[in-house]
C-alpha cells in the first residue's frame, strides 16, 4: 500500500466555516487523504475562564466553528463519504462549560416558550490532565471535585446539504452537522451520503467528554488537533449519518419532537439490515427490537439526535459498506 496524502490544515481567525452548505471549500483532496486538522472549540475560544460570558464574549450566530470544508474530488451526489477517526486530542489543558440562557433540555427554550425566567449565564473551567487521560469538575456552590475519564469526540461533523439548503453548524440533519453523538470518538467511521459534487465535508465542536443528550446543551467544549481519514464509496447512498466501530454498527436521526427522531434511526438501522445483512425487512425489524442499543445523542439543539445501535457479534458475518471500516483501520495504525 502506498502511503497516504496528508494535508494538515490549522486555520486561523476568520477562516472557520459557520454554516454547511455556502461556503467555498479550502482545499480539495482525493479520496485517502489523510487531515490532520486543527479545529477550535463552540465559542471560538472566547470562553477562557468563569468570568467569560457567551453573551459577553461570543456573537451570535457565529458560534460552533467548523475546520472546512473540503472538497473530495470525484464525490457525486448518491455517493457516500467515509470519515475515520484516527485520532482526537485536546489541544489544551482546559475546556469550557456554561449553562445558556433559554438554551438546554431542563429550561424554558424560544420554542418551548414558559413563563419563567431563563437560566443564569454559569461557565465551569475544566482542567484536563491529557497524561492521565482525566478532566476536573470542580462546583461552584461548594467544595465537591470529581475526575471524570477524558472521552474526546467530535460533536459536529458533516457535508453540505442537499436542495441547495445552508444550515447553521448548530442544526443536526441528515447531512450530519451538530449529531452531539459522544459514539463520534477515535477508531469510528462515520458515513455521510453526498448531497452536493465534491460533498464539502467540514467538522468542529469538539468534547473532552459528553454524556448522553448533553442535557444542559454545553459538554466540556475544547479544541482539538484530530486527525481523519477521508474516503468515498461510489454509487452507494446512505441517507442518514451511520458510524461504524469495532463493535457496533450505529444509525442516526436527526428531528423534533423527540420521537421522530428516535424513529429515524431505528428505521435507517432496520433498512442497514436489510441492505447488507441479508435480512427481511420483517425479520430486520423484529431482531432490531431485541437486540437494539438505542442512548439518546442531544435533547437540546435545533434538532434533536437519537441513535441505534447493534453489536457486530450478534450479526451474520457479512461486509457493511464495502469492508472499508477494516481498511481504514489498518491504515490507521500505520500513522501512529
Amino acid at each position: 500500500m502506498s502511503d497516504p496524502r496528508i494535508l494538515t490544515v490549522r486555520p486561523g481567525p476568520g477562516e472557520y466555516a459557520w454554516t454547511f452548505g455556502g461556503a467555498p471549500p479550502v482545499a480539495r483532496i482525493a479520496p485517502g487523504t489523510v487531515l490532520d486538522l486543527y479545529t477550535e472549540d463552540c465559542f471560538g475560544g472566547q470562553v477562557r475562564s468563569e468570568k467569560d460570558l457567551v453573551s459577553e464574549v461570543c456573537e451570535f450566530p457565529y458560534l460552533n466553528p467548523q475546520t472546512g470544508p473540503f472538497h473530495i474530488e470525484g464525490a457525486e451526489p448518491g455517493d457516500t463519504v467515509a470519515v475515520h477517526f484516527v485520532s482526537i486530542e485536546p489541544a489544551r489543558d482546559w475546556a469550557a462549560s456554561t449553562t445558556v440562557p433559554l438554551f438546554g433540555a431542563l429550561t424554558s427554550t424560544h420554542t418551548t416558550a414558559t413563563l419563567q425566567p431563563p437560566l443564569p449565564e454559569t461557565v465551569w473551567i475544566w482542567q484536563l490532565d491529557r497524561t492521565r487521560r482525566t478532566a476536573l469538575f470542580r462546583a461552584h456552590d461548594s467544595d465537591i471535585e470529581a475526575e471524570l475519564p477524558m472521552d474526546p469526540m467530535h460533536g459536529t461533523v458533516g457535508v453540505a446539504p442537499a436542495n441547495l439548503e445552508v444550515r447553521s453548524a448548530l442544526v443536526p440533519d441528515a447531512h450530519g452537522g451538530n449529531m452531539d453523538t459522544p459514539e463520534m470518538r477515535a477508531g469510528v467511521t462515520c458515513y455521510l451520503g453526498v448531497n452536493v459534487e465534491g460533498a464539502l465535508l467540514s467538522l468542529g465542536d469538539g468534547h473532552a467528554r459528553q454524556g448522553e443528550g448533553e442535557t444542559c446543551g454545553v459538554a466540556v467544549e475544547c479544541a482539538m488537533n484530530t486527525v481523519v481519514i477521508v474516503e468515498l464509496l461510489k454509487g452507494l447512498a446512505t441517507p442518514w449519518p451511520r458510524i461504524e466501530s469495532d463493535t457496533h454498527i450505529i444509525s442516526t436521526g436527526s428531528a423534533r419532537p423527540l420521537e421522530d427522531a428516535f424513529r429515524i434511526s431505528q428505521l435507517d438501522l432496520v433498512q442497514w439490515l436489510v441492505r447488507d445483512y441479508g435480512f427481511s425487512e420483517l425479520d430486520a425489524y423484529q431482531f432490531a427490537t431485541q437486540a437494539v442499543e438505542s442512548p439518546l445523542a442531544n435533547v437540546c439543539d435545533t434538532n434533536y439526535t437519537c441513535v441505534a445501535k447493534i453489536r457486530k457479534q450478534w450479526l451474520p458475518g457479512r461486509e457493511t459498506h464495502r469492508g472499508v471500516h477494516a481498511r481504514l483501520r489498518e491504515t490507521a495504525a500505520t500513522l501512529r
